[in-house]
């Protein structure tokens, strides 16, 4: 990719869909046609690749044996030349409704135009007849029909249930269209448009509505979109079309692997354009990971065999066009309150669940925890204490050990304290420094000679002690070392290896990213799962400053600050989601990390997220800190992960675990990224 083109969604791999809500009548052919028109236009002008239009939306859908009248059919192919003929005026290939006739019979039909073409026509191939619906009273079903073509508009084109449209400028822009009631149906033809290579799902719908029909189409669309791996567009008609028997809403939403990304306003009086743009890229990357979705093309006979791609020249402009897209600014914690107490309860019952099991299976009498003050030895400890109350164990069973180093604060050291003390454990004081003093005298290190160094050694010194202590401790007394360290910090190497905190007996907090660990203790205190005293204490630590506290304090009193060395985790956490759960390149992270965090004042924010921390950051910073982060992911951190102990995956976004999602050699190199970063995004740029 140019740099010039690094802000353009299409550069990304992204396109814009547009979902249209046109003005519908009973059967006036050239009003619907100006109205199809008139919203094309509006959505060329706003940047989009796609627009797709309710079912039937030229003729109108609730006209009954009106589609039987040649005259309306004549109306309806007039209307269509128009269109053909006005779309190359506009950059947005469209997908509309409309009956066609065809050796005889009539079906109920999806056409596409581009750039002053008409593509091809797609018949329905389940028509409902049951209830209100008399479909088969005036259409013929499209199965079966493949290899086909039909005249209209002036030209021969393709006809089939057989085709897929792919646009040349674009990569991965192929999209198939169903129609109403066959996602409905138990085997959707759209699941054979994904095998054969669709990315992008349309449905041109009419549907009345009904109470709870909306939920229904929305849980049809979220489910076709996440099995099939893919986008999925649905359309509805809206005001305007006969109310005879039946009404209509106009819902129109677009949802992603599941996700949604766009819903319209239901029941509105006015035609409606409902925007989102589409990743691409991350849909056919997904596709590669899943190795279920390539068997089943496998064993539905390789659809792609059997289709038709129908090719359109769409030359995008590459320009900067924004973004009609919701970037989480933090991918592990929804923005969503609902969602979020609803996950929160998952991750934190999935790290109690492991623990547990894996506690039971040992001989052991006790869980063994160093306790710092920290997030993750918190969150930790709190983990620990949930598995005693559900193994029916009491709480002195967990032995907390807390070992002041060379730069421990009385705040953390206190907390530690009163954390242990309020949740009932049995506690105790491990004062490391006269052992980190020896072996460092014993080593000729200089600060063992007095002088003022505070290198790695002298921190790996003091991080290897407590781990070695606990370990120890844990043979004496019948133990089960408890391990503290989460999933961010394993992704950036930010662990001592071997004898330090990368060791454990069970990794509790391994598939847990900082991000979300702060929201597991504030989700704990929200929701009482322990006393006000030790709520009063968690509330205090998530205060506190992330600091490994090895190093002493500068001449300012400044501590040691882990954020500062290694980068902002909020934005290593986004960095970790993209591309370990994506594998999305470098350039496109800092792309979506620029849109998510480059003003502080737009969009959503995890509920009580705290006002002074809503802090925005700029592409310079962004990509200094990305680049940081590929160097300590790729090349330096692997042979620590490589090592790592057993410990439960939490979340969807992926653990690091060799045994799980994520396997890579010990002695990589970094390069391919950090040239794909430097080639796109230049640092002066």
């Amino acid at each position: 990719m140019p740099p010039e083109r690094f802000r353009s969604l299409h550069a990304q791999g992204m396109i814009r869909l547009c979902a249209a809500t046109p003005r519908a009548s009973a059967g006036d052919v050239a009003a619907n046609v100006a109205s199809i028109l008139e919203q094309a236009r509006e959505a060329s002008a706003q940047g989009a690749d796609l627009v797709l239009y309710p079912e039937l939306c030229i003729s109108s859908y609730a006209i009954d044996d009106l589609h039987l009248q040649d005259a309306m059919l004549d109306a309806v192919e007039g209307g269509i030349a128009q269109l053909v003929e006005a779309s190359a005026a506009v950059q947005p290939a469209l997908v509309v409704g409309a009956p066609i006739r065809r050796a005889g019979r009539l079906y109920n039909c999806a056409v596409v135009i581009a750039r002053g073409r008409l593509l091809g026509v797609v018949p329905k191939s389940f028509l409902p007849n049951y209830r209100e619906y008399y479909e088969k009273r005036w259409f013929a079903s499209g199965v079966g029909l493949a290899g086909l073509d039909v005249e209209l508009a002036g030209g021969r084109v393709p006809f089939g249930t057989d085709l897929l449209f792919a646009a040349t400028g674009i990569a991965d822009f192929v999209f198939h269209v169903e129609i109403c009631e066959d996602y409905w149906a138990p085997l959707p033809p759209s699941v054979f448009g994904a095998l054969a290579g669709a990315l992008v799902l349309l449905n041109l719908s009419a549907s009345n509505i009904v109470i709870g029909k909306a939920r229904q189409r929305e849980l049809l669309s979220a489910s076709q979109s996440a099995r099939c791996i893919a986008a999925y567009a649905y359309s509805a008609a809206g005001p305007g079309e006969s109310t005879t028997d039946l009404a209509w809403d106009g819902q129109a939403m677009v949802h992603e692997m599941g996700e949604l990304l766009a819903e319209s306003t239901r029941f509105g009086d006015a035609p409606e354009l409902l925007y989102a743009d589409i990743d691409l890229q991350r849909l056919r990357l997904e596709r590669m990971r899943n190795g279920t979705f390539n068997d089943s093309a496998v064993a539905a006979g390789h659809p792609e065999q059997r289709f038709r791609r129908v090719l359109f020249e769409h030359a995008a402009s590459f320009a900067d066009v924004g973004l009609r897209r919701d970037i989480r600014r933090f991918p592990f914690v929804p923005n969503d309150s609902l969602r979020l107490d609803a996950d929160c309860y998952e991750a934190f019952n999935i790290q109690v669940e492991g623990l547990a099991r894996r506690f039971q299976s040992t001989s052991g009498k006790h869980l063994v925890i160093g306790v710092s003050g920290g997030l993750d030895s918190t969150h930790a400890l709190i983990v620990v204490a949930k598995v005693c109350d559900r193994l029916g164990l009491p709480r002195s069973a967990i032995l907390g050990f807390t070992m002041p180093g060379f730069a421990t604060g009385d705040a953390t050291k206190g907390n530690a304290w009163a954390l242990m003390e309020a949740l009932g454990i049995t506690g105790a004081e491990i004062d490391i420094r006269p052992a980190a003093r020896q072996m460092l005298a014993d080593m000729d290190h200089p600060f063992g000679r007095g002088e003022p160094v505070y290198d790695i050694t002298f921190e790996n010194v003091q991080a290897g002690l407590r781990t070695d202590y606990l370990f120890r401790l844990a043979n004496q007394r019948g133990g089960f070392v408890v391990g503290t360290g989460d999933l961010s910090e394993l992704a950036l190497g930010w662990c001592t290896y071997g004898v330090g905190d990368q060791m454990s007996h069970y990794a509790a907090n391994c598939g847990v990213p900082k991000t979300l660990i702060q929201y597991l203790i504030r989700w704990c205190v929200q929701t009482g799962q322990f006393n006000a005293e030790t709520d009063r204490i968690l509330t205090a630590i998530l205060d506190t400053e992330i600091s490994p506290e090895l190093v002493p304090a500068d001449a300012s009193g400044a501590l040691q600050s882990t954020e500062s060395k290694i980068g902002p985790y909020p934005l290593n956490d986004f960095f970790l989601h993209y591309i370990v759960r994506h594998g999305l390149p470098p350039s496109k992270v800092a792309w979506l990390a620029w849109h998510a965090w480059k003003d502080a004042s737009a969009g959503a924010w995890p509920a009580d997220y705290p006002e002074a921390k809503r802090v925005e950051y700029g592409l310079p910073t962004i990509r200094h800190w990305l680049e940081n982060f590929l160097f300590r992911f790729f090349q330096i951190s692997q042979f620590k992960r490589s090592a790592i102990p057993n410990g439960p995956k939490v979340s969807a976004g992926g653990s690091l675990s060799p045994r799980g999602d994520w396997r890579a050699p010990s002695d990589g190199t970094a390069q391919p990224w950090l040239d794909e970063l430097s080639a796109v995004l230049p640092i002066d740029a």
